[in-house]
């Protein structure tokens, strides 16, 4: 056995006044955060906890509807609660900027600002303001002991975090007042603001960063890079909290259980000197959903050996047999070409999902491009480079490459139109953090644009991420225009294309828990809005379709089948049920079992 970590305690730390939880998607930020929130709130703290995430399920572990403004939460003295509402923020935001010229100015200058204020990278511009503003605003931080920020998966994480560097140095260099947020006079007066914010942040003695991971290879990858990045733009006080570190029960004889425990013991095992550098703290894997006040408060204080024999009762765990991955599969070989999109949560299984289908597929003779929109991009680390069909290529939307390349060819397009001035003012432009959004934009188009005789299967970013890439399509498309004069026909085709179910099949993946269904109910909701209908949805590593006899796995198993339930007879016109595996899912050998295995009941 390796060496273990203390334990995450709050009434033994000494935390500073903000703390920001980050982490890949699904390690259990938002717990941890709000865990702690309650904890120190119990402490006789005077608390605020904060979302910055486009997809924050912040209401769902509180068990409360949380407003975009300061919110006490009944149940816990001394503990407010704020939802940053990205999308409220950017139509504030824009108005703020636009409303005081629509009387001053042509309409069409108006039309044109607007325009230039709806892509995606203003939502995230809008609420890294109200982020900052909360801040750096006083009269409200000197009201509260503590400011924890629950924030959204890394790669948005460090987006956020990086974007006041950005801001001030655009801000510093920009002469001619260019950028795809309008006028710089709409923007000189946030400079202090973004300056006093980068001072915050690299405080040690008031920020602290808490990477919240897993003993898992991606999540602790991830967890490195994010510690790295954010160390190099100035925040250094770091602190790792390991979370669902599983314990064995020697009373019972369960592989499921020992293969979770030797899984974890190995991955911590190789863990990299540099993460072994930082101060980690450890936190049990526990049998109950983390929602709701008194699940919060035993978080940190629950042991293992207080579950009882109830927990192994022998009951019927499914309320009905659910096919497994091959039905996906089968339904799709009924097709030459069209667009799949694996779309949830950070950490349900995204990329695992989309993998093994591609794969599946490309070997039985369907020509297929697997590609990813996740800054993380963990499709390497799932096929181990393998390519088992000559019917399967691979790649990845590379935000560094596709903004170079973005902004080299509209350069080079416009300097026989353009005279100097011109083009300096166009280099600018193309300088704004918000170029990045577009190249990505463009880049998701051109790959979707390649199913006319194949499959492609796009491993989507985590939830907001997704849903901002998707609902900014048709502003980006002006944008586009805006900056290069032209808009490509993959761009115009992109949204058709997606909203037409003989084209496209929208898979959405969740776990059997309550925060991964919530969430992906409400990404199905906005989906429908948009026009565009799931055709599956994939219950990914359920325990209730296992024999394990551990107790707390058993525990885990009886509370997934009221969100099965819920997913079978509410969510989904189709279901497809995957087991937990005992074996990592890395390799094509191991990804190909995955859709073979037929259906699943309790296996």
């Amino acid at each position: 056995m390796i060496k273990m970590y203390p334990t995450f305690s709050i009434d033994s730390m000494e935390l500073t006044p903000y703390l920001f939880f980050s982490g890949k998607g699904g390690v259990g930020k938002t717990s941890t955060a709000s865990a702690t929130a309650v904890g120190l709130a119990d402490l006789g703290k005077k608390v605020l906890i904060v979302s910055t995430d486009p997809a924050s399920n912040l209401q769902d572990v509180f068990r409360m509807d949380i407003p975009p403004t300061i919110t006490p939460v009944p149940t816990v003295p001394g503990l407010d609660a704020v939802n940053l509402d990205p999308e409220a923020a950017a139509a504030a935001y824009r108005e703020k900027l636009v409303g005081p010229y629509r009387d001053k100015l042509p309409q069409p200058v108006v039309a044109q600002m607007e325009e230039q204020l709806s892509g995606a990278c203003t939502v995230e511009i809008a609420a890294f303001d109200e982020f900052a503003n909360l801040l750096t605003k006083e009269k409200v931080t000197q009201g509260y002991d503590h400011i924890i920020f629950d924030t959204a998966p890394t790669g948005h994480t460090l987006r956020l975090l990086q974007l006041p560097s950005a801001w001030t140095n655009f801000l510093e260099d920009n002469t001619h007042g260019a950028s795809c947020l309008g006028p710089l006079s709409g923007l000189a007066e946030k400079k202090t603001l973004y300056e006093a914010t980068v001072e915050a942040l690299s405080n040690k003695d008031r920020t602290t960063l808490m990477l919240v991971t897993r003993p898992d290879q991606g999540a602790l990858a991830e967890g490195e890079r994010a510690a790295r990045e954010l160390s190099d733009i100035g925040i250094k006080n770091q602190v790792v909290i390991m979370n669902g570190i599983f314990e064995v029960n020697s009373a019972v004889d369960d592989d499921i259980a020992d293969s979770i425990y030797t899984k974890q013991q190995q991955v911590l095992k190789d863990m990299s000197e540099y993460m072994r550098s930082q101060a980690i703290y450890q936190l049990p894997y526990v049998p109950f959903p983390l929602t709701g006040i008194d699940s919060l408060r035993k978080f940190f204080t629950w042991r293992s050996e207080g579950l009882g024999p109830d927990y192994a009762e022998d009951i019927s765990f499914l309320p009905q047999v659910l096919p497994g991955l091959q039905a996906i599969k089968e339904d799709l070989m009924e097709k030459s070409q069209g667009v799949i999109m694996t779309l949830g949560k950070g950490g349900v299984g995204k990329t695992t999902v989309a993998t093994a289908l591609a794969l599946s597929l490309a070997k039985a003779g369907k020509k297929v491009h697997l590609t990813t929109t996740d800054p993380a991009a963990h499709i390497d680390q799932v096929l181990k480079d393998e390519h088992i069909s000559e019917f399967l290529t691979v790649s990845r939307i590379d935000p560094t490459r596709e903004t170079a390349a973005y902004r080299e060819e509209v350069l080079s397009t416009s300097e026989k139109e353009l005279d100097e001035e011109a083009m300096a003012f166009l280099e600018e432009d193309l300088n704004s953090p918000c170029t990045e959004e577009i190249a990505i934009f463009r880049a998701f188009a051109e790959v979707v644009d390649q199913a006319n005789d194949q499959f492609v299967i796009i491993d989507t970013a985590p939830t907001g991420h997704t849903l901002l890439l998707l609902d900014a399509s048709q502003s980006f498309s002006k944008e586009v225009e805006r900056s290069s004069g032209e808009v490509p026909d993959s761009v115009k085709k992109l949204l058709p294309r997606l909203r037409n179910p003989e084209e496209t099949n929208v898979i959405i993946v969740t776990l059997p828990e309550a925060t991964p269904v919530l969430e992906a109910s409400r990404l199905q909701t906005d989906l429908q809005r948009a026009e565009m209908s799931p055709s599956w949805w994939v219950i990914n590593q359920s325990f209730a379709a296992t024999k394990t006899t551990h107790p707390v796995l058993r525990a885990r198993a009886i509370e997934e089948r009221i969100w099965i339930k819920q997913i079978v007879d509410v969510e989904a016109e189709e279901a497809v049920l995957i087991p937990y595996m005992k074996e990592e899912l890395i390799g094509s050998e191991k990804l190909l079992k995955l859709v073979m295995e037929g259906d699943n009941n309790a296996n």
